[in-house]
């Protein structure tokens, strides 16, 4: 089998063939960071960190950048108004991304540059496109691209430029064309001089687009496989990447991926309606697994739907999972780690490859893998030791895929959330009193409380080892 991605650029599901046999590079837009992550921003960095996992699995070896915007319009109007320095305002929510990655395990990129320090590049790079007859110089400190000079420019997107909106109150007086973006600006009034630097057509700072370009160039070369990043980013900021790019004769990304946004009752998150939901503060009422469970387990170009509901179905699923790899555990003891790491997608069930393969379809794959521990919790009843024993190194190795394997390092010892807490106190104590009227004989009491935890959705196991519980599937 081999993998097919769906190509944004042609709209077609294709056959990926990277440039160099057997080694991929991806370059994703990362945070611009302006403010604290939310799950929008969570929801890009998942379903790439799905696919890094994949190519790995499957033999590659892979090369991610994904970059920090350090600098931008908004970050110095949100830092003037905190009444903060720039750099420090970019630094603080820096770390809560890198934070937020953290906790949801999303793999660290091979690299991660910031703008800030990689603007000699930027400057070279615009050097390039202006001597190559594709940018121009306007007021001091001004250089525009020049969208009429590139006969294929919208091609990305699919539109022509007659037919580009134009936000008629961000256009500057000396652009030649309304189209036309910003590669280098000069400062505007209150700004401070920090956030300025020398060029050779005056002080001034990157646009938004040339940076990426430049990171990009940097550590992927003229030519790279996949760029990847939401789908609100198509239009203008990669149709502008893509351009200004081939503008400074490089062949740029192969292939584009773009993931589908996160709704909220139904409307795009966004600031605008007041429902952007920031990671942290979602932490703190649920466990991280089923937040990225939640997240991760829709493909990736469809949208995610966000509510208690979606949380709720995330937490029964995990609860499944989770349940049958502890059992499992301490029935037949604990997978070697060396062994589920040395599972290759060749290794993996055919249809979970071709699941997967066809385009990254996380919900054939975890249908796939409900399956396998269907039967696996069938073998677990009939004690046959060595079939859980590989059934369990199997659908570990699957679940890394996505990320979500209960037993790994990231999510063995993970805090639950104070809702998953306080019903463990509750559980414990009620299975403490019953282990006491059990001890007493009296086993009406017993019977009493073992029945008030099922009527609660909670089914206790009693077993030679002691007693168990878990909250019943739906």
């Amino acid at each position: 089998m081999t993998l097919e991605i769906h190509d944004s650029a042609t709209k077609t599901q294709v056959v990926f063939e990277p440039l160099i046999p057997g080694h991929v590079s991806i370059y994703l837009c990362g945070a611009t960071v302006q403010g604290a992550p939310h799950i929008g921003h969570l929801r890009s960095a998942l379903s790439f960190d799905v696919l890094t996992r994949w190519l790995t699995r499957s033999g590659y070896r892979v090369t991610t950048v994904r970059n920090v915007t350090d600098i931008d319009d908004k970050i110095l109007a949100k830092s003037k108004e905190a009444g903060w320095e720039w750099w420090a305002w970019a630094y603080r929510f820096e770390q809560e991304f890198s934070a937020a990655y953290r906790a949801l395990g999303v793999l660290p990129p091979t690299y991660e540059p910031r703008a800030t320090g990689h603007v000699p590049d930027m400057i070279e790079l615009i050097s390039k496109i202006i001597d190559a007859g594709h940018a121009y110089v306007g007021d001091p400190g001004n250089v525009y691209f020049d969208v009429e000079s590139l006969p294929d420019y919208g091609s990305l997107t699919r539109q022509s430029l007659k037919n580009m909106t134009v936000d008629e109150d961000d256009t500057e007086k000396d652009k030649r064309n309304p189209h036309d973006f910003a590669l280098w600006k000069a400062p505007k009034e209150g700004e401070p001089t920090t956030a300025s630097w020398d060029s050779p057509w005056g002080r001034g700072r990157p646009g938004w687009h040339i940076e990426c370009s430049a990171m990009a160039g940097r550590y992927l070369g003229d030519g790279f496989d996949i760029h990847g990043g939401g789908i609100d980013l198509r239009f203008p900021h990669h149709e502008n990447e893509q351009a200004q790019s081939r503008a400074a004769g490089r062949d740029f990304a192969k292939y584009w991926m773009h993931n589908a946004w996160v709704t909220v009752d139904g409307e795009k998150m966004s600031k605008s309606l007041g429902n952007s939901l920031v990671v942290s503060e979602i932490l703190k009422a649920v466990s991280a697994p089923i937040l990225r469970f939640a997240l991760t387990t829709v493909h990736y170009r469809s949208t995610v739907a966000y509510s208690p509901t979606t949380l709720s179905e995330a937490a029964s699923n995990w609860e499944r999972l989770s349940g049958f790899l502890a059992r499992a555990a301490e029935t037949v003891g604990e997978a070697d780690a060396e062994k589920v790491a040395a599972i290759t997608a060749e290794d993996m069930p055919k249809e979970f490859r071709a699941a997967m393969d066809d385009d990254l379809n996380v919900s054939a794959a975890m249908a796939v893998i409900h399956d396998h521990v269907t039967k696996a919790n069938v073998a677990l009843g009939g004690r046959d030791d060595v079939a859980v024993s590989e059934a369990q190194i199997v659908i570990r190795a699957m679940l890394d895929v996505l990320g979500l394997d209960p037993r790994s390092p990231q999510w063995l010892h993970a805090t639950g959330s104070k809702h998953d807490e306080a019903l463990n106190v509750l559980v414990q104590e009620t299975l403490a009193q019953r282990t006491q009227a059990r001890a007493d004989k009296n086993w009406e009491l017993a019977d009493r409380l073992r029945d008030t935890l099922s009527e609660a959705g909670i089914i206790v196991e009693d077993g030679a080892d002691g007693v168990r519980w878990h909250v019943k599937e739906n």
